[in-house]
Parts: C-alpha cells; sequence; structure tokens
C-alpha cells in the first residue's frame, strides 16, 4: 500500500487555512494537506507517523511565531531536511533575508486570487523554479 504525500501549514487564521487547503485539494487531491493553528500544535503533526514532506508556514502567529517556529524545526535532527515554505503577508525584505538565512526554502507572499494561488502551490509543488529564486 503506498503512503499518500503529506503537506502542513501552520498558520493562525482559519480562512487562510480552508483557502490554502481547497487550492491544494483543486492541485492535487491525492495530497494530504494537514493544518496547524500554531507552534504546539505544529509539534504535535510532525510527531505523526507519517513525516510532513514539505511545511508551509506563516510568520504572523501569536504566542510562538513563524521565526521562532522555523528555528525549532532547523534544530531538530528529525525535521532539519523537511523544505520549508514561509507563507505569509508580509513582503518586508528583512523577513524575505531573515528567513533565508535561518534556513527556509522559499518564501511566498499570500495571494488574494485563488488561481494565482494554485499557479503558485503548483511551481512549489513541482519544484519548478528558473533561477533558483528565494522568492515566488
Amino acid at each position: 500500500m503506498q503512503t499518500s504525500k503529506r503537506i502542513l501549514l501552520i498558520d493562525d487564521d482559519p480562512d487562510d487555512q480552508i483557502f490554502f487547503r481547497d487550492a491544494i485539494q483543486t492541485i492535487n487531491p491525492e495530497l494530504q494537506c494537514d493544518l496547524a493553528s500554531g507552534f504546539h500544535e505544529a509539534v504535535r503533526q510532525l510527531e505523526q507517523p507519517l513525516i510532513p514532506e514539505l511545511i508551509f508556514m506563516d510568520l504572523n502567529m501569536p504566542i510562538i511565531n513563524g521565526f521562532e517556529c522555523l528555528f525549532y524545526i532547523r534544530q531538530q535532527k528529525q525535521y532539519k531536511d523537511i523544505p520549508v515554505v514561509i507563507y505569509t503577508t508580509s513582503k518586508n525584505i528583512n523577513d524575505i533575508e531573515k528567513t533565508k538565512q535561518m534556513g527556509a526554502n522559499w518564501y511566498m507572499t499570500k495571494p488574494d486570487d485563488f488561481k494565482v494561488l494554485c499557479k503558485k502551490l503548483k511551481k512549489i509543488l513541482q519544484n519548478d523554479f528558473t533561477n533558483n529564486r528565494y522568492t515566488i
């Protein structure tokens, strides 16, 4: 029996979670898209038997923000090699540079348009990048 690929979205906004999950299901219904509303829930999700192949993470979360969550993931032997996509509304160049230095693989600003979100996610899921771009 083949297990499906698993991705994890860490985002405290329920509307953004639904928007994201709907886009993933539109792109590839075979993908298992799990949701975590914050750091502690994300850690519980990471401890599941099937480790995600890709993590999308918001920066602006209460209590423990995305920077701290990224730092934690990169310090854990079992999670440090999982690709991480920063998925946020921030277009701040300092946030972009800081997450890149901290080990995130890509930086994606949240689009308002569903088709644009699907297009960006498809590009990430296919790992179809030109010139090794960090932002998408």
